[in-house]
């Protein structure tokens, strides 16, 4: 073995003790991190620029690690918490916004904000007046710093000329201490440096850190209270359940024969039987009818009061309107209201078919601006249902911000109060209801998503 060799081989193994004392330290001082801290394996090389990881490794350039030591031990620290925080809040593994840049500069400003608020001797650093600006410029609009709440409001104000080049470089040198090449998903169209482990297994393999954290940390708050209450609060919003928005309304669909063949219940067997002995008589023929689930019945509220904004509200109503459109769930013929409601009914309008859905979406407005109170829309469906406008209501969804009146008694079908918000925040809803938050970034997917807080079983109509 060669001088350079050993050299070589002495850094390495030093840099391996820096990093190992590292995670000690941390796990000391914040032991509810302990499963993620042991999360990723360590490597040394000289193919990164930085610090930085896969999901599966913490790699580090060895000069690098070794100069950031060398100025104090609590930055090695800082750059390591920064990184566990990226795979807990899994940004490695996000769709990354329209603009690169923002988009990290966002995962940045996320994972910071969580150190700062911690206080902890291991990682703590005086916190600059741009960022002390950067937090309360955030905290106006936001009560959760999300990646994705803070690249939208990012984005937004490059839009609209607030937030110039020299912002965002000053932002980048303040908040980017890691390197992000490594990342799973492509960036700017850079090749990335190492091969990519398999990406569905280290998701998974985040996601259960991930939630094992949460239960750590709310089995344990007297441990977790003393600097991490800001990351229990972006975990809650990471790891609320997700559940398909298609799945989700066709709960609302009831049994109903319609006319086509159906496959299942047709035997090939006694088919060809009788056209090789007969000719050409088949046995048995296809079924012309088929017992499908469909969507028959069921109302959509929309809260119209000052605190909804209406741009949200068509988005919401786009995208329902879009699944009851497809053929699969939805009936020729069908009972569906529409109203819009805030401290009284503003608007009702009753759809039957596919072309007075578009019809309605093609001129939808809305009326209203009053407060908010869920118990007129309640009692407007009861009297529908004493006037027989509907037969076999299945359900309601209320799509609104959840600050309002609720009804004191469970109605006589499911409910589902539907938020979409851009941060978590605890809304109570009654224990006979179902409580589900849709973000944004939910809705613009091609196949949107509903998180909820808890599981919940509909009442099925017997097969």
């Amino acid at each position: 073995m060669t001088n350079s060799e050993k050299i070589t081989q002495k850094m390495e193994a030093v840099c391996l003790q820096i990093l190992r004392d590292s995670r000690s330290e941390l796990y000391l001082n914040m032991r509810y991190l302990d499963l993620a801290l042991s999360g990723l394996r360590f490597s040394i090389s000289t193919q990164i620029e930085g610090i930085g990881t896969d999901g599966e490794y913490l790699v580090a350039h060895p000069g690098v690690l070794a100069d950031l030591f060398q100025k104090d031990r609590h930055l090695v620290n800082r750059v390591y918490l920064h990184i566990v925080l990226h795979c807990l809040m899994r940004h490695l593994f996000k769709k990354p916004g329209r603009d690169g840049l923002l988009w990290r500069i966002s995962c940045d400003i996320a994972v910071e904000s969580i150190i700062d608020s911690m206080h902890s001797r291991a990682v703590w650093m005086g916190i600059s007046r741009l960022r002390n600006n950067v937090y309360d410029d955030l905290r106006r609009e936001r009560k959760v710093l999300t990646a994705e709440g803070i690249y939208r409001t990012l984005e937004r104000k490059a839009a609209e000329g607030k937030l110039t080049a020299e912002d965002v470089r000053r932002m980048q040198d303040d908040f980017c201490i890691d390197d992000h090449s490594l990342w799973p998903h492509p960036e700017d169209g850079r090749e990335k440096k190492k091969p990519e482990p398999p990406m569905a297994i280290l998701k998974n393999k985040w996601d259960d850190l991930s939630e094992k954290t949460q239960t750590q940390m709310e089995t344990f708050a007297k441990d977790a209270s003393h600097g991490g209450e800001q990351l229990l609060d972006d975990l809650k919003v990471e790891n609320r359940e997700r559940y398909d928005y298609r799945a989700f309304l066709r709960k609302f669909a009831v049994m109903r024969e319609e006319m086509q063949v159906d496959p299942d219940s047709f035997d090939y067997v006694f088919y060809t039987y009788g056209l090789s002995m007969y000719g050409n008589m088949p046995l048995i023929e296809p079924q012309e009818y088929r017992e499908v689930k469909k969507i028959e019945e069921f109302v959509v509220v929309i809260d119209v009061s000052m605190s909804t904004s209406g741009q949200l509200v068509r988005t919401f109503l786009e995208q329902t309107c879009s699944v009851l459109t497809e053929s699969e769930s939805y009936l020729k013929k069908v009972n569906i209201r529409i109203i819009q409601c805030d401290e009284q009914i503003r608007d009702d309008v009753r759809i039957t078919n596919r072309r007075e859905l578009e019809e309605y979406m093609n001129h939808f407005t809305l009326h209203g601006g009053g407060g908010t109170d869920f118990r007129p829309a309640f009692a407007y469906v009861e009297k529908l249902i004493e006037n027989r406008q509907f037969y076999n209501l299945k359900g309601m969804i209320y799509f609104t911000d959840g600050r309002g009146i609720y009804p004191s008694r469970r109605p006589g079908w499911e409910t589902a109060f539907v938020f979409m918000q851009e941060d978590y925040e605890d809304v109570h809803v009654p224990a006979w209801a179902i409580r589900l938050v849709l973000p944004r970034e939910d809705l613009e997917d091609s196949e949107p998503s509903l998180r909820t807080d808890r599981h919940f079983i509909w009442k099925e109509e017997p097969e």
